[in-house]
């Protein structure tokens, strides 16, 4: 990124690419940082979207329904649906319809489920936080504020 942004002074001197080093660090460090999330699962035989959606439900500590999942997993209803067919097929997740309600479809962690996101919960916890060794403490806590004002400013509601 240093470099670009020296061929950017050369070339453009007046130009403020000050924005632009801000985004494209935080585009690198977003994919540095999944491809080191995604390497912990792979090595548990998991994608890291599947842990995503059964560590939502270990959160939340009960049945959900798919719109609130689809809410508190950041994913669109057409993406969840092809997602929790994928978690039923392998038996970490059941899908029931309400009694009361038969269009609310209800999300349930089943025992395998629980105990598989139970299980790796604590490995991940340790994964990020060696992905962000190069931090102290205190700057991750000074990023972590950086980034939710950020994301505040573009519009995410799920800070």
């Amino acid at each position: 990124m240093d470099r670009i942004l020296g061929q950017w002074a050369s070339v453009r001197p007046g130009l403020d690419v000050s924005a632009m080093a801000v985004v494209g660090r935080v585009s690198r460090a977003s994919r540095l940082l999944e491809r080191g999330v995604k390497a912990y699962f792979e090595e548990h035989g998991l994608e890291a979207w599947e842990f995503d959606v059964l560590a939502t439900l270990l959160r939340a500590d009960r049945t959900l329904c798919m719109s609130d999942l689809a809410g508190a997993a950041m994913v669109s209803s057409a993406a969840l649906t092809n997602r929790i067919d994928r978690l039923v097929a392998k038996g970490l997740v059941t899908r029931a319809t309400a009694e009361d309600n038969r269009r609310l479809v209800l999300v349930t962690l089943t025992d395998e489920g629980r105990r598989l996101a139970t299980g790796l919960l604590d490995g991940h916890v340790a994964n990020e936080q060696r992905l962000l060794d190069g931090l102290t403490p205190a700057e991750r806590d000074q990023l972590a504020a950086l980034l939710r004002k950020l994301l505040s400013s573009l519009g995410d509601t799920g800070l």
